[in-house]
């Protein structure tokens, strides 16, 4: 009995101390605090359609302001949009780090001016060694690559000798390079061999450039997609190419969890995209408001979507997912 009394007591006191905090946040006007939320590529990926939603919930929630840029994949491009907000004195920046180097001095310049700055979907491949910036918010690559390749070993048997086609929208960027060493480590260890290709990040083309791949190089054994992109359209290329390959990659779109749900897809990794967005959005407002510190946040962990959990991936796809 006393233990439930003082258990009840506890929850008492933890309801009294936060609603008091929520009281004092609320008594403050926080909108004038504006934020720059940068997205890398163009504006129609839509793989950032869950980020763009997680970031303008966190807004909302924590009372201050946002706008959104697109970087293009043009590193110019995204460093004449933060010179231009660090001119404007902009309150915070939740950005990427897509290249290694392009973005260093920026970023250390942004600090420098009392500008926090908090990574999303891409960190440096050195994370806080490599950059000024104070978090990442993201998926771990290799950690995740190893996982994929160890799945798609124990599904479908593959083995010594076998060849697996990795395709990936921007072979040179930090995301694609680490994805390919997770990957390539599982595939090695087993005695295959891999090859990266780039696809960019149109539907049409990436399906034409991977099923002429499939079409050359007919000792392929699996297709492991590295990007939403290719994975999107990993499934049709194979037919197109008059095979029949085990498929599996990252991200989450409509194609992807279709061909999930009908077998010929085998898993997709879902590095919760709504997550980046929310937190990057989260942590830089709660520094600005609290002087709270961010940190680094693994969103997804390694878990994969397949036949076991999709239904829930498509309740809440485009949305959430």
């Amino acid at each position: 009995m006393k233990k439930i009394i003082l258990m009840t007591l506890c929850a008492l006191m933890f309801s009294f101390t936060s609603a008091k905090a929520i009281d004092k946040d609320s008594d403050n006007d926080w909108s004038d605090i504006n934020i720059l939320f940068l997205i890398w590529t163009a504006e129609d990926v839509e793989f950032f359609v869950p980020s763009i939603n997680g970031a303008h919930d966190a807004a909302e929630d924590q009372g201050v302001s946002i706008y959104m840029e697109f970087g293009d994949s043009d590193t110019a491009k995204t460093n004449d949009i933060l010179e231009t907000a660090i001119a404007n004195e902009v309150d915070g920046i939740a950005m990427t780090v897509w290249d290694d180097d392009a973005f260093d001095e920026i970023v250390c310049k942004a600090m420098e001016a009392g500008i926090p700055v908090v990574l999303h979907n891409i960190d440096d491949s050195q994370r806080g060694k490599g950059n000024c910036r104070m978090a990442y918010i993201g998926q771990f690559f290799i950690e995740t690559g190893q996982t994929l390749a160890e799945r798609m070993i124990a599904e479908h048997g593959l083995k010594a000798g076998d060849h697996v086609f990795t395709p990936v929208e921007f072979p040179e960027a930090v995301y694609a390079v680490q994805r390919h060493e997770g990957v390539n480590n599982g595939i090695t260890a087993m005695g295959g061999t891999t090859e990266l290709l780039g696809t960019g990040t149109d539907h049409s083309e990436a399906l034409n450039i991977m099923t002429q791949y499939l079409l050359g190089h007919p000792e392929t054994k699996a297709v492991i997609g590295l990007g939403s992109t290719p994975t999107s359209v990993a499934v049709k290329a194979v037919e197109e190419a008059g095979m029949d390959i085990p498929v599996g990659g990252y991200d989450i779109t409509p194609e992807i969890l279709d061909n999930i749900a009908n077998g010929s897809l085998t898993a997709t990794v879902d590095q919760q995209p709504y997550h980046q967005g929310y937190m990057a959005i989260t942590m830089l407002a709660q520094n600005l408001k609290y002087g709270l510190l961010p940190a680094d946040m693994n969103t997804g962990g390694s878990g994969l979507v397949d036949k076991t959990n999709v239904e829930s991936a498509f309740k809440w796809a485009g949305i959430t997912r």
